[in-house]
């Protein structure tokens, strides 16, 4: 497949795509945000920028260790966040608020691509994980904006569906890219794809560099004291459909033996929340909406559940919380991050889907630093061993920090290899980026 060929489809597709954008905005208002920034639209920055591009809430939270160390390093550039959902966009504001600029990234047109980058004139892009977009690498390419994949990985999947288009993934990888690969094999993935091994670096995952600052900490320990701090509490992080009734069950099963237990439910999307509610109401548990709770924290004493209808929260309540599960790993949806309760230093629990996240899911698992369940009745199990167990629960928590701390550092080697392009002039525009930046027609 040519570009050309791939843009025509693009342009084709966008319609439906910014229609399902309309339709989820009719349940969640967060889609309705900044809709002319999916078509490049927003306001012209005054100087360039550091871009950073992460494509929903788990790859913001994963990037927020980088994104401190760029603006500490380099407070003369603006920073300019771009994600592709409410959820992610939501993150990065309440992460970092009025100190970057946050936009949706826009749809692969070259059109709309051309006008985002004239908006941000990005003096060095960073893509976080992998999003591979052809008309937007080719735009970087020819505006000569050096652009670093970082943390970048690929699974097998990923690898044949790319070899598919042919010529235009091979075409992709031009001599302003940099891939800072999370593992070796990766690295070898994106070779078979068409990168050149010259471009290519391992780095390691800067999910590893996940930051478990005092205010976490503190934050959680507040919060625990509102809902009572010595019941046995436990965190269900980014659960999904099929996984809050296995959870449900397993809080049941502790609840036998601990009737004071407390159990944090977060699920993954806030248009989900309703329906979770409905559920814990045809359990007939006693449940309490995190957005309701009072600061005393009365209700949340007073119930077998809170119900966590916030969006940010999820580090500060796994502070809270004496074991977490990490959902999207009892269903087939690859699992979450798994590193931030264990960094933490909380015993976790994963059921077994961890495509997004298989090598650090096996690294845990090794070191005895998380334990795997394959359905409910084994979650359940391990809920209750473990709140019977507390030296247990002690040395998995503490096997999880120590290995998350020996793992660190991959957010200054991918510094590293960022920090040229941000040094001494910017490269010159070739004559087909010096047309792009000209004002946009009517």
């Amino acid at each position: 497949m040519t570009r050309r060929l791939y843009s025509l489809l693009i342009y084709c597709a966008v319609p439906f795509a910014f229609a399902l954008v309309l339709w989820r905005g009719l349940r969640d208002r967060g889609y309705r945000q900044a809709l002319g920034e999916r078509f490049g639209w927003g306001r012209r920055l005054d100087s360039p920028c550091i871009w950073l591009h992460a494509v929903s809430l788990g790859e913001m939270s994963a990037a927020a260790a980088l994104v401190r160390a760029l603006r500490s390093r380099y407070p003369q550039y603006p920073l300019v966040l771009t994600t592709a959902t409410p959820t992610g966009r939501a993150r990065a504001c309440s992460l970092f608020g009025d100190a970057a600029d946050v936009r949706f990234l826009p749809y692969d047109t070259p059109g709309a691509v051309a006008r985002f980058l004239r908006r941000i004139r990005p003096r060095s892009a960073i893509i976080v994980e992998t999003e591979l977009w052809p008309n937007l690498f080719h735009a970087c390419e020819r505006r000569g904006v050096p652009l670093v994949l970082a943390s970048a990985r690929l699974s097998a999947t990923s690898v044949a569906r790319y070899r598919r288009f042919g010529r235009l993934m091979r075409g992709i990888f031009r001599a302003n890219v940099t891939i800072a690969a999370q593992t070796p094999v990766d690295a070898g993935r994106f070779v078979a794809i068409g990168a050149a091994r010259s471009q290519v670096h391992v780095v390691g995952n800067i999910k590893f560099d996940v930051d478990v600052g005092a205010g976490v900490i503190e934050r959680g320990r507040a919060l625990r004291g509102e809902w009572g701090g010595a019941r046995p509490t436990w965190a269900a992080g980014s659960t999904h459909a099929g996984e809050e009734e296995a959870v449900l069950d397993a809080h049941a099963a502790l609840l036998t033996r601990r009737p004071d237990a407390l159990l944090l439910l977060a699920p993954r999307h806030p248009a989900r929340f309703e329906a979770v509610a409905d559920l814990l109401r045809r359990r007939g548990l006693s449940f309490t909406r995190r957005s309701a709770a009072t600061q005393s924290g009365a209700a949340g004493a007073a119930s077998q559940v809170v119900l966590v209808d916030t969006v940010g929260e999820l580090a500060a309540l796994y502070a809270a919380a004496d074991a977490a599960f990490v959902g999207g790993s009892l269903v087939p949806i690859g699992g979450h991050n798994l590193l931030e309760p264990a960094a933490l230093g909380l015993p976790v629990l994963t059921g077994p889907s961890q495509t997004n996240g298989r090598d650090i899911a096996r690294l845990l698992l090794a070191q005895g630093a998380a334990v795997q369940v394959a359905d409910a009745r084994e979650l359940a199990e391990a809920v209750v061993r473990l709140f019977g167990d507390p030296e247990e629960r002690g040395r998995i928590g503490a096997a999880g920090r120590q290995l998350v701390a020996a793992n660190r550092g991959s957010v200054a080697r991918l510094i590293a290899l960022i920090e040229p392009s941000l040094q001494g002039p910017a490269p010159p525009q070739s004559p087909a980026a010096a047309q792009d930046s000209a004002p946009d027609r009517p």
